[in-house]
């Protein structure tokens, strides 16, 4: 089945994930992720992307942004990508594709999910068992968010801001929160969310997201397709049908293929 479309709505956080091609490493040395992060720097400035949190593993990465634009984001993430393959290849002598294919994304509400979605691509480095702790990964945002180092690739959402009011009580309260972490059944759901495109947030969230596209958002339900309902043969003879009468099948969703 084919995959979604992807949706990006100016002013919304978004959950962004690209891989590498069958996982195949995506940075070889520290030139390689320095190369990366002033890629990124310089194309959010260009397509006016704020970038709250960021993780570069060896072989992908996950961002989390909000762009001003509609096109926003499509044009930062395919000039990041398309100028990153052209240095790789001519760094290291070879040539062909470095992505698995397009990235992959969802909207999120950030009033629910914005904290849990920082927590597990943060914490990205330990989940791949490449680090113990969050603040012992180099490449990633953890150390800007923790107060920890300033970063100017990243720019804070306001739900970050909301959580004390002070720089210093902010980030102490964020690395309690990290420390606190999400639940295995959180992660799995945000990265989900990402990989398939379904939009990450309430039902009523979801449903006024539907309202803005004919895309669905939501991942189906398993089951049968609804059934046409079997009308009863009339009474012969103007004798009494011993059958009940037919009734309207419930509904049910299609099954669900893929995306």
């Amino acid at each position: 089945m084919a995959r979604l479309p992807r949706l990006t709505l100016p002013g919304m956080a978004h959950y962004v994930i690209q891989r590498g091609n069958n996982l195949q490493p995506i940075f070889e040395d520290v030139q390689d992720y320095e190369t990366m992060k002033d890629l990124m720097r310089e194309m959010a400035r260009r397509f006016q992307v704020d970038l709250h949190a960021y993780v570069l593993l060896p072989a992908q990465f996950h961002v989390l942004a909000t762009p001003e634009t509609e096109e926003g984001l499509p044009l930062f993430m395919q000039s990041v990508g398309r100028s990153y393959v052209r240095y790789f290849n001519n760094r290291h002598g070879r040539s062909g594709t470095l992505w698995e294919g397009r990235y992959r994304s969802t909207v999120l509400e950030a009033s629910a999910y914005l904290l849990p979605c920082m927590v597990v691509l943060e914490t990205q480095p330990v989940a791949e068992g490449l680090v113990g702790r969050p603040q012992d990964y180099l490449w990633s945002s953890y150390a800007h968010n923790a107060g920890v180092q300033q970063d100017s690739l990243v720019r804070s959402h306001a739900q970050y801001w909301a959580l004390a009011n002070t720089p210093f009580a902010r980030e102490a309260a964020y690395q309690r929160t990290v420390e606190h972490g999400v639940s295995a059944a959180v992660a799995e759901e945000v990265l989900a969310a990402a990989s398939k495109g379904w939009a990450l947030g309430s039902p009523d969230f979801v449903a006024q997201l539907q309202h803005q596209t004919q895309r669905r958002l939501t991942r189906r339900r398993p089951g049968r397709p609804a059934q046409r309902p079997v009308e009863a043969s009339p009474p012969q003879g103007g004798e009494a049908s011993s059958s009940p009468s037919a009734t309207t099948a419930d509904a049910v969703f299609a099954p669900y293929q893929g995306n």
